[in-house]
């Protein structure tokens, strides 16, 4: 088993970067225990906090309970981590323990050594008060200050917000700190203009969808140029989204472990973090420190970002190496107060791996893996051309070659068993493909695979049936009829609907509405083809043998005469050039997504 293989087997979890994007919204957030900072990869607010942290003591000794509580007058909050800590070394580990109050609301964390030393929330449900009760420990510093971080929203929080302090028995007190407010960061300059791609292939290389856009000129244009020199690399991202664009490197064409750059709109303000995805799950932002000359823009609708990156960094910032080859995921999706949710699309994946480094070229990419092109191509083939033509075929053109045979059976009854064995053939082959891209079940397509299933059970069955087939003049051979018809016709119907639901999942995601028209119009091609073929074969079987229509139950187009032939090979061939010509739109659709 290969290394790529192995990954994939180890990482596969639900999706492609998880439903909404919520930091830690079950509040297990350990890895903050020491800075008390989320890794938001957002500045803290600089302006006064609307909350307060107070106890209901101011002093202690030992074996004491405090009550602490953490308020705000009108505006909620949605996260928090309160923790106690030796007045004389604030930056150092958590002292005490916490006893809840509210299960619902708060929970204990363990940070450093103590069990219960930390106080965090449960949910991201807005909260406008909680209260918890310190313990004093067996042997406490003689003063003892309280500090909480509180998170308004995703980009909106205070960090380490000094609270009260509580002293131990008669200690002299300790004068209030007056703490300076934490200057704002630095804000990155505004781009004057579009980034443009007159320079790519020759100064720069470029990963660009569609193909040849130009941001410049092009507002629906996703592109990504990166131009390098002896120490660095510029990055130019750019994305229509009202959200986020970001770039991912990779070692390989799967989510997981890869080093992840992130523009993020947050109101008339563009952020650019780097991150790192770990899994398959959503990337951990990391602090600016490794970026330079950061610039963006925003307009109409565009998100523009810019920054220099050194070609290489310790390694234990999580960043990778610019001087190797990577593939590159280009992505965009929805923020909300700076939080990135899951991507609107499948990623952008360029074809083969490119070295940061080396000289510039245009890059080509695509938005669906190969293995569900291959899926989505076989299923047409089999559902939009073996089917109709072997259906078609079977009901309506039997009189056409009434005697010949081709290996010893007749030509109509070969062709059929041609198409719809290539069918079963086709099908299985493409019901396994997506499995073995997901590694399981996926619990995001909605109702396509269920319908695909169904398909593949009855396809089968359909098999099964004809291998024991009854022998045309046994009694049991009408019931076999009206069995293999009512399979048939329920499995292409479901076929259908399936494929009207899997050219809208974002791993193939064809362009809409072109791709529902285009399907619609097929359906309509078929369905006027079948028809026009029962009313010319009710016409002949009424001119020939002068039947009343109440007396026509199940038409057999066997019982007709060969008059009109002509005009069922007409029919037949302009529906084979029809089905063709629908069948060839998919496909090269297919091939440019």
């Amino acid at each position: 088993m290969d290394l790529s293989m192995l990954k994939l087997l180890l990482l596969l979890v639900p999706a492609i970067f998880l439903d909404p994007v919520n930091g830690y919204g079950n509040g297990k957030v350990t890895e903050s225990c020491r800075s008390m900072k989320p890794g938001h990869g957002h500045p803290s607010q600089s302006l006064p906090s609307p909350y307060t942290v107070t106890v209901d003591k101011s002093k202690f000794s030992t074996g004491d309970q405090i009550k602490v509580t953490l308020s705000g007058s009108s505006t909620t909050f949605k996260g928090f981590l309160i923790q106690a800590r030796d007045m004389a070394d604030p930056s150092g580990d958590a002292i005490g323990s916490f006893t809840l109050v509210d299960h619902y609301v708060s929970q204990l964390l363990n940070c450093g050594e103590i069990k219960g030393s930390a106080v965090s929330h449960t949910s991201k449900s807005g909260k406008l008060k909680v209260e918890v009760v310190w313990n004093v420990p067996s042997n406490p510093p003689p003063a003892v200050q309280f500090f909480a971080t509180v998170l308004q929203h995703y980009d909106t929080y205070w960090v380490k917000m000094p609270g009260p302090i509580i002293l131990m028995g008669n200690s002299t007190p300790i004068p209030t700190l007056t703490t300076s407010a934490v200057q704002p960061t630095t804000e990155s300059p505004v781009l004057r203009k579009p980034f443009s791609s007159k320079d790519c292939g020759s100064t720069k290389s470029c990963l660009r969808d569609p193909i040849g856009c130009d941001p410049e000129t092009d507002p629906k244009c996703y592109f990504l140029s990166f131009t390098s020199d002896e120490h660095s690399v510029l990055f130019e991202l750019s994305g229509p989204t009202e959200g986020y664009v970001s770039f991912a490197l990779s070692h390989d064409k799967w989510m997981g472990n890869d080093d992840v750059y992130l523009c993020v709109r947050t109101d008339d303000y563009v952020n650019i973090n780097p991150g790192y995805v770990t899994g398959r799950t959503h990337p951990t932002l990391d602090s600016q420190d490794t970026l330079t000359n950061m610039a963006w823009r925003l307009s109409d609708g565009v998100v523009q970002c810019m920054f220099r990156r050194e070609i290489r960094v310790p390694a234990e910032q999580d960043r990778f190496n610019l001087d190797r080859s990577y593939y590159i995921f280009l992505a965009d999706g929805k923020a909300e107060h700076g939080m990135v949710h899951k991507h609107h699309h499948q990623p952008l994946i360029s074809s083969e791996k490119k070295y940061i480094t080396s000289s510039p070229e245009n890059l080509n990419g695509s938005r669906s893996p190969f293995i569900i092109k291959v899926h989505g191509a076989l299923m047409l083939v089999a559902w939009m051309t073996a089917v109709s033509i072997g259906v078609i075929v079977t009901r309506f053109l039997k009189p056409l070659w009434p005697e010949s045979t081709l290996f010893g059976q007749k030509i109509w009854f070969q062709v059929h068993r041609i198409l719809m064995s290539s069918t079963v053939l086709l099908t299985c082959v493409a019901f396994i493909l997506p499995f073995v891209y997901r590694g399981g079940w996926s619990k995001h397509a909605g109702a396509h695979p269920f319908l695909g299933c169904t398909v593949m059970a009855l396809a089968v069955l359909q098999l099964v049936m004809a291998f024991f087939r009854p022998h045309p003049n046994t009694p049991r051979r009408m019931i076999f009829n009206w069995a293999h018809w009512g399979t048939g016709t329920i499995s292409r119907i479901i076929a259908v609907a399936a494929m009207f639901l899997g050219m809208d999942l974002p791993a193939l995601n064809l362009p809409e509405p072109w791709d529902t028209l285009l399907l619609s119009g097929f359906v309509t091609w078929h369905v006027l083809t079948e028809l026009l073929l029962e009313l010319h074969n009710l016409f002949i079987i009424r001119k020939a043998k002068n039947v009343k229509d109440d007396e026509v139950e199940i038409i057999d187009s066997a019982l007709g005469e060969t008059e009109g032939h002509m005009i069922k090979k007409i029919v037949l061939t302009v529906y084979i050039c029809g089905n063709i010509a629908f069948l060839s739109a998919f496909l090269a659709a297919i091939n440019c997504v």
